[in-house]
């Protein structure tokens, strides 16, 4: 492995021009077909083999031309204080607005509120339902303009009105946050090199990596259904992986000119090296995003192979493109302890103390320091993350609805209005789905299951059954006396499909229930049953691959269960404000709630990913210094002193670039890039910096045993670049472009 990204690094550095063209080709065919595509579709919740979904593919099925994936507005009205919507003055602006609505092309239909019994009880709030042909994302611009101009025109007239549903969704924003978090990953990159042009390469190169990934995620968004958040989270780990990536081998090429070689085989060595840190690390990120189709969530699946896919593009960007800027870059990329003009550093190679040894910096002092007190280290960090995953015992899942939204959103007025005027459970309504094609009396089948749902606890109005055209199916709609979110509304669903069972004994008729707020509960009831297999085939395969890196069987373990440790301090920390409001005004979170169901196996996934991707760089250095000679306690001193200044860069980098998207207006982007930001802030600075050389001053020398069979069975990949050594003495001919195909 090593040897071959030797071979690559010199090939990328010597071949600039050519390798740099094919980067920029692609970013171009890349931004040109995502110039050209058609919008993306909405993002679908899809769940396959669950009731909820049986019930939404049995409506399509039964109710042909019924829409059913199509986008919905719900049209509030309130009438001004003293007043009623039943007033002839409102009820005539309520008609007319609703004549208005009718008109448009991609309108599939418009309840009137007076003729469907859609006004509330004290007369105070109505709504008129308005059904579309398309989904939310693929209505045109007009027929948006349209909603808002009759909501507006009624508003003139005196009326309160707002609009819920999804007809008005955009595409999420990040704001301005996620420009300072580049800033700051600038910010660091010039402090830790001194250079702007050393500190200039990572950001270039991970610019170009994500605009290749998201542009093609733009270009394929149509025909692969992929929803507008996947390409802000292949942005927000594609940023981070690649800023971090390209900041380790510039780091290690900048070490090898402090050492006193030439240029190209600076480049060379750089990538063996580091580089092979980086595919490893790599690997276990992809590893973890790819696993995410076990879950079977379609969109969950796709979001994680385009983030996979933006990360494998972060890796060979690295190897390739970096050492081809380098050549370009030439001596303005200064050795390691060179001068430097932007701070006045001026100091060749290392400082020395006075008897000649290396002057320790802050990462030798601070090991140092952790294998004198190791057991003391360990404690403080296992106890401290502990108590930070405290609240994780109070986690509570669901997915975000209108009532999520910031109060300054239309949405969310309009959720307020339904639940002052209809109650809570209002916003929630569950669709029950009666199949009595296996009845021998449909009708009496239908008039049961209205009947059985009638008299359950929680259930506040109950639709008469509304059949298809053949008779053999038909829809009841339920309202629960509590909101979509709720535990309450969890147990009447669940109470329901209970008594279908029974109902289908006497009467031959399956009961099915459906709509958003059960497909919800059937999302999070899926990503909690595929929590366990998706941990075991992740930490497993990405066990296995640790061990052919580290050649070790204690090392990997430990580097599991420091992740474990973080990802749970993390998912604490996500109650701690998004569930119980702790810090959230600080967040910009308007409204705690639940936490999102697939923010769990998420966060396992990427967390994991990442997690590895410091536990690679920081200990491959130990392994290398033990590899060649040095003591166990010492080889941990060594990987700090060349590794904690750069490992402590990429973390606050990485951390910068996630905590750029808590300012998205996405309540999804903005919890995951929270979740990500303080994840890599306990992996980095308390797993890997202080628990992990704890562990390994405790352990030794056992920390590095491998059984001999094992050891013999087990491919040798050299990420230490042991074979470098005498690979790096060999003069670089004409024929060494061949040579690098061949190997």
């Amino acid at each position: 492995m090593a040897t071959f990204l030797y071979k690559l690094g010199r090939l990328a550095f010597r071949r600039r021009h050519f390798v740099a063209l094919i980067w920029v080709a692609l970013l171009t065919l890349a931004g040109v077909g995502a110039a050209s595509a058609p919008p993306a579709g909405n993002s679908s919740f899809s769940i396959p083999g669950t009731e909820a979904q049986k019930a939404f593919d049995l409506l399509e099925q039964r109710f042909p031309g019924a829409s059913a994936d199509g986008a919905t507005a719900r049209v509030v009205f309130k009438a001004p204080t003293g007043e009623k919507m039943t007033d002839a003055a409102n009820k005539a602006t309520v008609q007319k607005t609703v004549d208005e609505l009718s008109d448009g092309s991609e309108v599939a239909s418009v309840a009137d509120p007076y003729q469907g019994n859609a006004v509330s009880k004290d007369g105070s709030v109505a709504y008129a339902s308005v059904k579309y042909d398309v989904s939310g994302m693929e209505l045109e611009e007009s027929t948006k303009d349209a909603l808002e101009d009759a909501a507006q025109q009624a508003r003139d007239a005196g009326l309160t009105v707002e609009i819920g549903g999804d007809a008005l969704q955009a595409v999420p924003e990040t704001g301005a946050t996620e420009v300072i978090g580049i800033a700051v990953a600038a910010v660091v990159l010039i402090i830790t090199f001194g250079s702007l042009v050393s500190a200039g390469l990572p950001l270039l190169t991970a610019l170009i990596g994500v605009g290749i990934g998201v542009s093609s995620i733009t270009a394929l968004a149509s025909a692969l259904e992929l929803g507008s958040t996947t390409s802000i989270l292949a942005m927000m780990i594609g940023l981070a992986v690649g800023i971090d990536y390209a900041l380790f081998i510039v780091s290690r090429y900048r070490a090898e000119l402090a050492e006193g070689r030439e240029r190209e085989e600076a480049a060379g060595r750089a990538v063996g090296t580091a580089g092979s840190a980086v595919v490893f690390a790599g690997l276990t990120v992809v590893i973890a995003l790819v696993g995410l189709a076990v879950v079977n969530i379609p969109m969950l699946t796709k979001m994680g192979v385009a983030a996979a896919g933006t990360v494998a593009i972060a890796v060979l960007i690295a190897l390739t493109m970096i050492p081809a800027l380098l050549g370009y870059a030439g001596r303005r990329v200064k050795p390691a302890g060179a001068k430097s003009k932007l701070f006045g550093r001026s100091r060749k190679g290392e400082p020395k103390e006075p008897d000649g040894r290396p002057k320790p910096n802050m990462g030798t002092r601070w090991a140092s320091f952790v294998v004198r007190r190791p057991l003391a280290v360990l404690l403080l960090g296992v106890i401290g993350l502990g108590a930070a995953a405290v609240p994780a015992t109070s986690l509570e899942l669901g997915l975000p609805d209108d009532g999520s939204q910031p109060t300054s959103t239309t949405q969310r007025r309009a959720y307020d209005l339904l639940s002052e005027g209809f109650g809570p459970g209002f916003n929630g309504p569950l669709m029950v789905v009666v199949d009595a094609k296996g009845s021998d009396a449909p009708k009496d089948a239908f008039a049961d299951v209205e009947k059985q749902i009638k008299d359950l606890d929680g259930v506040v109005a109950v639709t008469p059954p509304a059949p298809n055209k053949g008779g053999d199916t038909a829809t009841i709609t339920v309202v629960p006396d509590s909101k979509p979110s709720s535990v309450q509304t969890e147990d009447l669903v669940h109470a329901i499909r209970d008594a279908g069972g029974d109902i289908e004994a006497r009467t031959g008729a399956q009961t099915l229930v459906t709509g958003s707020t059960a497909m919800n509960i059937d999302v999070s009831q899926k990503l909690n049953d595929a929590l366990v297999p998706y941990l075991v085939l992740v930490v497993g395969l990405a066990f296995l691959l640790l061990i052919v890196v580290f050649r070790s069987i204690l090392v990997p373990l430990k580097a599991a269960l420091g992740f474990l440790l973080s990802v749970m301090a993390a998912l604490g920390a996500v109650v701690a404000v998004f569930q119980w409001g702790w810090l959230s005004g600080l967040m910009g979170v308007e409204e705690t709630g639940p936490v999102m169901s697939m923010m769990p196996i998420f966060m396992v996934g990427v967390v994991f990913g990442l997690a590895m991707d410091y536990e690679v760089f920081l200990v491959t250095r130990m392994r290398e210094a033990f590899v060649h000679g040095e003591k166990p306690h010492q080889a941990v001193v060594t990987g700090f002193r060349h590794g904690a200044r750069v490992v402590t860069a990429a973390a606050v980098i990485m951390m910068a670039v996630f905590a750029g998207f808590i300012g998205s207006s996405e309540s999804m982007v903005k919890m995951i890039g929270f979740g990500l930001a303080i994840a890599v802030f306990f992996d980095a600075f308390v797993v890997r910096m202080a628990i992990v050389p704890a562990v390994l001053a405790l352990l030794g020398k056992r920390a590095w045993w491998l059984p001999k069979w094992l050891d013999r069975a087990l491919p040798n990949v050299d990420v230490e670049g042991e074979g470098l050594r005498t690979a790096g003495e060999r003069g670089s001919g004409p024929d060494e472009d061949r040579e690098l195909v061949r190997a």
